[in-house]
């Protein structure tokens, strides 16, 4: 080759190189699930600004881009940044500092843990939750007599695993004020031969929890960063947080603007006069992190503490039908002034008789508004006559953990009809289209992919029951997989910004260690997430 024909075909590959479109990453050599309207699968794709500018094979997106970071995937599934789409993101941050008493098997092991880590921290105030009296022996709430013995003059507090029911020693109860006549609405204070036995259920519990120091600054910064490490590590990118207020949702937003915290939010504002006479009088507030437009309302309290409104009585408590948390007229006249803003309502609803209540009052306010997107959170236990209420614009949010944690008494309390209607992912996703999927995180564990197997198999880690817990309401794995992204994005009003791995999207995604989608569905639980990235942006991972 002479000179003359050697600089033109270096310049001939000088030229070609520069090309290539710069790009901030190209992943490559991967089975994409893309989740788009195709539900598509690809090899790669590349990133630029934060957002995912081009999907394609390995080897038209190496031809087109170049980029200084590259990322050979080595045929590793890629799934778009999960959502949880009802979490308690915040609580869960703080309870890394509380007494754990999830998975305890007695009252003596919940004791035996309190005593350990007041010995460790001697706390002014010892608070803790995750206890569930279902998982005992003896299936009957606990009193407080034994830590009124062991902690006199030190208030404690812990609360059951769904967050509706708190047992509270003598110290605690006297610190907020309560006796055998305070008076309280929706709810219970438990009282046997005319004693207080220490448990309080649902609203009364607002109670002890006003009587407590309010975490500072330092300590919301300290939670809301815990939770996030946990969470990314998870593969989750945006998290539904339900029910907050406006004091932790300002921290947010400044963590957020300072590059502190990382994680999107979908914050639900909790339902208090203060939260909403702020919040209701103006737009919605959005950041590319944070998304302030919805309001989180308490219809009725749990089934496992028996606090769940129905509409017959409690298969096993004669005379007992559950409770609303508010008047009836209350919920509507606050339903009624979300609807005149542009804010979202999403009402927690656990019995058939709070379900029936939310949708026949969504529905009327609704008709003439296709595109408000109401939810019903849990959507849990529904009259067969009542399912057509749900639709697009009536969006059932569902946790399927719930399902597979509830099934061991579900029946019990519900009897051999009702509990046809519970737990009935698939009818609702028939109804209305669409399904949500969330955890409840801290009421359930964090992992989605505990939410997946749940809903694909129906049964516990153990593989039990055999043909899993009322097959029929199985989901598939690709309406799983969509209710933890694209579906949950439409929940937000975020579709068309996040929840697939599309051109012009968020490039929030993440990388795991086998395919979900094809593996034996028992193997899920044991996923673990190589990579999680967030706008492109490698948030957990080191391989």
């Amino acid at each position: 080759m002479n000179k003359i024909s050697y600089i033109l075909l270096l310049s001939f590959l000088l030229v070609s190189c520069n090309s290539k479109e710069k790009v901030d990453l190209l992943v490559y050599n991967a089975k994409v699930y893309t989740v788009d309207s195709r539900f598509s699968k690809q090899e790669a794709f590349v990133v630029k600004d934060g957002k995912f500018l081009a999907v394609g094979t390995s080897e038209e997106l190496k031809e087109q881009y170049d980029s200084d970071t590259k990322y050979d995937a080595g045929g590793k599934a890629i799934f778009p940044g999960l959502i949880d789409a009802h979490a308690h993101f915040y609580n869960f941050g703080l309870q890394q500092r509380r007494v754990d008493l999830t998975g305890t098997s007695s009252f003596a092991e919940v004791v035996t843990k309190i005593v350990r880590f007041q010995n460790k921290y001697q706390l002014d105030y010892i608070t803790g939750r995750g206890w569930d009296q279902n998982d005992w022996e003896i299936k009957e709430f606990p009193v407080k007599d034994t830590l009124d013995q062991l902690f006199p003059d030190t208030p404690v507090a812990i609360s059951r695993i769904d967050g509706h029911a708190k047992l509270a020693n003598q110290a605690a109860l006297d610190l907020a004020g309560i006796t055998t006549e305070t008076a309280f609405e929706g709810g219970d204070i438990e009282q046997k031969e005319g004693k207080l036995t220490g448990i309080l259920i649902d609203n009364p519990m607002e109670l002890i929890e006003k009587s407590q120091k309010a975490p500072d600054f330092s300590e919301r910064k300290t939670a809301l960063l815990a939770a996030e490490k946990i969470c990314f590590s998870y593969g989750l990118t945006t998290v539904d947080d339900a029910g907050l207020d406006r004091q932790v949702i300002e921290t947010i937003d400044s963590l957020q603007k300072t590059g502190e915290l990382k994680m999107r939010v979908y914050a639900m504002v909790a339902n208090t006069p203060q939260n909403l006479d702020y919040y209701l009088d103006r737009a919605p507030y959005k950041t590319s992190r944070l998304n302030v437009r919805s309001v989180k309302f308490y219809g009725d309290g749990a089934l496992g503490s028996r606090g769940a409104a129905l509409k017959e009585e409690y298969s096993d408590r004669h005379g007992h039908f559950g409770a609303l948390l508010s008047p009836v007229s209350e919920f509507k006249k606050i339903a009624e002034r979300v609807a005149k803003s542009e804010f979202q309502m999403n009402t927690h609803a656990i019995g058939d008789s709070a379900n029936y209540l939310v949708l026949k009052t969504y529905d009327s306010l609704l008709k003439d508004s296709p595109d408000r997107r109401w939810r019903v959170e849990h959507s849990q236990v529904i009259d067969s006559a009542d399912f057509h209420y749900f639709s697009k614009n009536i969006i059932p949010s569902v946790q399927p953990t719930h399902a597979t944690s509830d099934m061991y008494w579900a029946e019990d309390r519900l009897g051999e009809k009702r509990i046809k209607g519970a737990y009935a992912y698939k009818k609702l996703l028939d109804q209305a289209g669409l399904v949500a999927l969330g955890t409840d995180f801290p009421v359930e564990k964090v992992s989605p992919f505990l939410t997946f197997y749940a809903a694909v198999a129906r049964q516990d880690t153990q593989q039990f029951p055999e043909n899993g817990f009322m097959p029929e309401e199985a989901l598939s794995r690709e309406e799983t997989l969509k209710g933890m992204t694209i579906w949950a994005a439409f929940s937000n009003f975020e579709e068309n910004e996040k929840g697939s791995i599309e051109p012009g999207k968020l490039a929030d995604f993440v990388i795991l260690d086998r395919d979900i989608m094809e593996i034996a569905i028992d193997s899920v639980p044991q996923t673990q997430v190589v990579r999680t990235y967030l706008n492109g942006e490698k948030v957990y991972g080191s391989n």
